[in-house]
């Protein structure tokens, strides 16, 4: 399914002329319009943009697809101008499952939002990670939408009759404690950081298994001196100097005092965010509430800067 954020995107950077141009209109980053289009080429299955060193030409595919953007947004806009004027009248619950970094600083952007007063959704939250939350979508179970991550094939299943949704990727980023004399953003080698003292994933989970499995890769052997699934206790255990943690964009929002972030070329990793929805439950206010999501994200470019 195409995701509006990105049409809406197409159409600013067709009449802009390029990513910059229309992420600074947008309040994205220039990396977030680019992955915004590469995502949507891949929806399409159609290349979309000429790149070069310096601007994008947009295809004739891309000219088409302009076109059937601006009606579907002109349809979505419809849509949420409907449910603003039910609003009053009729609501639609929707129990929601969510996992706590998205909890903590997407969801309350949407509510603070006015497009959500005008959607007509009464929201009952549940915070919590994504294999519990898969449960709460199984039949008979206390939830409509999942909001999940899964990093790489890490092994997430969820029923067949669920509708998946990509809504963005959280990019994980390498983060030191400053007293180690990094500078912030320096570029690394992988294996220059192997042998110092990590902050790890406990053995076993799937991430962990990813993590390991891409530093063993790129000759990162790190000397385990912490296990932490809670990054912003890994944060603080860096900023304290125990060790080095890979850490996600969202939780970078709020970095302490005494860490760096590094860019080592060879750690290319994201949690990729998506929306499960029931499909009896779809209905258009959902799709809205999921695209908003998708926006909000896109619109915390990244974090780490």
């Amino acid at each position: 399914m195409v995701n509006p954020v990105h049409l809406k995107t197409l159409l600013e950077v067709t009449r802009l002329g390029s990513f910059a141009a229309a992420a600074a209109r947008l309040g994205y980053t220039a990396s977030a319009v680019s992955q915004q289009m590469s995502a949507l080429e891949r929806e399409t299955g159609v290349v979309l943009f000429q790149r070069s060193a310096r601007s994008v030409v947009p295809t004739e595919a891309a000219v088409v697809m302009t076109r059937h953007a601006a009606k579907v947004l002109t349809d979505i806009e419809a849509l949420m101008a409907a449910a603003s004027k039910t609003h009053s009248s009729s609501s639609q619950e929707l129990r929601l499952g969510i996992f706590p970094s998205l909890a903590t600083y997407v969801l309350p952007r949407i509510l603070k939002n006015p497009a959500w007063k005008d959607l007509g959704i009464d929201l009952k939250v549940s915070v919590a990670e994504p294999a519990q939350t898969i449960q709460g979508l199984r039949t008979g179970g206390e939830l409509d939408v999942a909001l999940v991550f899964q990093v790489g094939q890490s092994g997430l299943a969820w029923p067949h009759t669920i509708n998946r949704q990509w809504i963005g990727d959280d990019n994980f980023r390498v983060v030191l404690p400053a007293a180690w004399g990094f500078r912030t953003d320096a570029k690394v080698a992988a294996d220059h950081l192997s042998e110092l003292p990590w902050i790890m994933h406990h053995p076993g989970s799937p991430d962990a298994v990813v993590i390991e499995r891409l530093f063993a890769s790129c000759n990162l052997y790190p000397r385990v001196v912490a296990h932490s699934d809670d990054f912003h206790a890994s944060l603080e255990m860096a900023a304290a100097g125990l060790g080095a943690a890979l850490v996600p964009e969202l939780a970078l929002r709020h970095r302490p005092a005494g860490v760096v972030v590094l860019d080592v070329p060879e750690i290319r990793l994201a949690r990729n965010v998506f929306a499960l929805l029931i499909n009896e439950k779809k209905t258009a206010r959902v799709q809205l509430f999921v695209d908003l999501i998708a926006e909000t994200l896109a619109g915390l470019g990244d974090a780490g800067n």
